[in-house]
């Protein structure tokens, strides 16, 4: 008896285990199959995910303490805005801060600010702090960008894989991705854009009667045996204007320049895809437009208050800062080699703003070899898109005057047209240029798959050509450099004994856009305190205009020039005044002067005459006003 009761539980555990382990294994079963039928797919997406670390090695030891050398003070800013966003995680929501530019604050939708992959990563920003998740997102846009593309080319093309690999490595990792990912967030954040591109398509052939069915004869047999003619694919194109608004939306509070490049793009594409495909275009355009305006219409819905929000609200711009003559892309450019190139010299550097601009640089091989596969794939469709495509944005890229060799040449380039519209006339000219690799990978991506599934002397040539093509532009890891840590006084917390959370601390000297590094303060408090000034755009010029940040106050223009020079001014009660009367504006409880700042004593010495005696605490100077 007592045996026999003993041993009950045990059979009873051993029937749960067996029924357990019958209910895992068909999961099992499931993902052990899943795997092995996309394992090349998975292969493509582990090679690209590693070439992303690769380039982007030199944060990694120590994120905190590492910075991308080309482009340190937008890292900065960008790091600020994934700290600014985080705070969504803690109940700080809204698409306006006053954590920086105090009392005043920033308009979040007027900067570059990326809210939903700050949002996204608020855990890892809270937990291991902005600079880990910059640099994951700096390696994450780069590999995410090329995967989505591969997906596209071999889904949606059909192509083969080995063609996508290539075509999803030139979208992700060219020139320009490589170029913009000195800093640039948002304009590298471009593996929504795939999804965008697949969800049209998607409508397209949701909208065409005859797309997925037999051929020509099979409407006749339907008419025969009294079937209804074949009809647009409702549902599908409810999903995918439902789909696609989703996927516009969220790229807006990701980057809404490339929303706005793949937008023109697409929209050069449709066009002559209209005129050269006259029969897709009769049995698709009504119920395509219909499937576009629905998406149009949701994804206004959504995003009605925040555009108006950046255009037309507080602290919103409507206009442009960047100057569209200077912002524009060099004829010559378009056939030298990157600086951050396998075989480029620094040489082609002159011919363009910066080193987060390399946008063109495709190099004369790729583009011979683009001209090359146009001709011997003749005049399909999509290719002849492709290459109006190709043209129309690589000559806005051009700007409103041509520029050849760092020379103007005196012919309008294609850009005046557009100079005086809402909107495009803020839009960096040189940026167009970055539609261009993706248009061009396509024609690659074509050919490719053509002559790899003819095999024989075509595949040799074309994978030849391709080579040749490509290898002059293998990407070089992004150089990076040591940076100061911040002071132990922040890290520490100590901050919280001078300015209560969500208060005014100055930091001594306050950030400006040139050189912005006291908002890493900020950064590495999670935005726990708000500061005045600082690097983001406003409407602070004349007249309302964008600029980008704000006139200094008269104390801070002081202390900026002793943090120059070492210098001591003379302080009488007029200085003393306007600092009081600064601080009373700015509203803040405290100012920090740190011990590493250059020039600590002649500043600490000048803060003395204005705010008094000074405390210390831990590696800074403190003045409670």
């Amino acid at each position: 008896m007592n045996s026999a009761t003993s041993t009950a539980p045990c059979d009873d555990t051993v029937e749960q285990t067996a029924d357990s382990r019958q209910v895992r294994l068909p999961w099992r079963s499931r993902l052990t199959d899943a795997v092995t039928r996309h394992r090349v797919d998975l292969l493509v997406g582990l090679l690209f995910v590693a070439l992303a670390g690769w380039l982007t090695h030199g944060l990694w030891p120590d994120p905190a303490g590492r910075v991308l050398a080309l482009n340190p003070e937008d890292q900065v800013l960008y790091e600020w805005f994934l700290a600014v966003d985080a705070r969504a995680a803690l109940g700080d929501i809204g698409l306006s801060t006053d954590r920086l530019n105090a009392p005043t604050g920033v308009n979040l939708m007027a900067n570059t600010s990326i809210i939903a992959l700050g949002v996204l990563f608020a855990p890892v920003t809270l937990l291991l702090g902005a600079p880990v998740t910059f640099a994951l997102l700096v390696a994450g846009n780069l590999a995410g960008t090329a995967i989505a593309w591969y997906l596209l080319f071999s889904r949606t093309l059909r192509a083969h894989r080995a063609a996508a690999l290539l075509g999803g490595a030139l979208c992700g990792f060219g020139p320009g991705m490589l170029s913009q990912s000195n800093s640039h967030l948002h304009m590298t954040a471009q593996w929504l854009l795939p999804v965008i591109i697949w969800l049209v398509v998607r409508t397209l052939r949701a909208a065409d009667p005859t797309a997925g069915r037999p051929g020509p004869g099979a409407g006749r047999d339907r008419a025969a045996s009294g079937e209804d003619s074949p009809r647009p694919d409702r549902r599908r194109l409810l999903t995918s204007a439902v789909g696609l608004a989703a996927a516009v939306s969220a790229q807006v509070f990701i980057g809404e320049e490339v929303l706005f490049l793949g937008a023109l793009t697409l929209s050069v594409l449709a066009v002559t895809m209209i005129t050269v495909d006259r029969d897709q275009v009769r049995r698709a355009l009504p119920a395509f437009v219909g499937g576009m305006a629905l998406a149009t219409g949701l994804a206004l819905l959504a995003l009605a208050r925040p555009l108006w929000l950046q255009f037309a609200g507080p602290l919103g711009v409507a206009d442009g800062m960047f100057s569209p003559h200077y912002f524009s892309a060099d004829l010559r450019s378009w056939w030298a080699i990157s600086p951050l190139s396998l075989v480029g010299n620094d040489h082609s550097a002159e011919l363009t703003t910066g080193p987060a601009e390399y946008n063109t640089f495709l190099g004369w091989p790729l583009l011979l070899v683009t001209a090359g596969c146009v001709f011997w794939l003749g005049r399909r469709p999509l290719v002849l898109a492709c290459v109006v495509g190709i043209l129309v944005m690589a000559g806005l890229s051009l700007g409103p005057e041509v520029v050849f060799d760092r020379e103007t040449t005196g012919i309008p380039g294609p850009y005046a047209l557009l100079s005086d519209l809402p909107v495009v006339d803020g839009a960096l000219p040189m940026r167009f240029a970055l539609a261009v690799p993706p248009l061009v990978a396509t024609i690659l991506v074509l050919a490719l798959d053509r002559a790899l599934r003819a095999g024989g002397r075509s595949r040799r040539l074309a994978l030849t050509a391709v080579a040749v093509a490509l290898l002059p532009l293998i990407p070089t890891p992004l150089p990076t450099a040591h940076r100061p840590p911040v002071p132990e006084f922040i890290t520490a917390g100590h901050w919280r004994t001078c300015v209560e959370p969500g208060g005014v601390l100055v930091p001594v000297p306050l950030a400006t856009p040139k050189e912005p590094w006291p908002m890493r303060w900020a950064t590495a408090a999670d935005a726990g305190f708000a500061m005045p000034e600082g690097f983001f755009i406003g409407p602070h010029d004349r007249g309302g205009s964008a600029v980008m940040g704000v006139a200094p106050r008269p104390t801070s223009t002081l202390l900026a020039g002793v943090a120059k020079t070492g210098l001591r001014p003379v302080v009488g009660e007029d200085q003393r005044r306007r600092a009081a009367a600064d601080i009373t504006y700015w509203d803040a409880s405290c100012v920090v002067l740190a011990d590493a700042t250059p020039h600590a004593d002649s500043l600490r010495l000048t803060l003395e005459s204005l705010y008094g005696p000074s405390a210390r605490i831990a590696d800074a100077w403190i003045w409670r006003v």
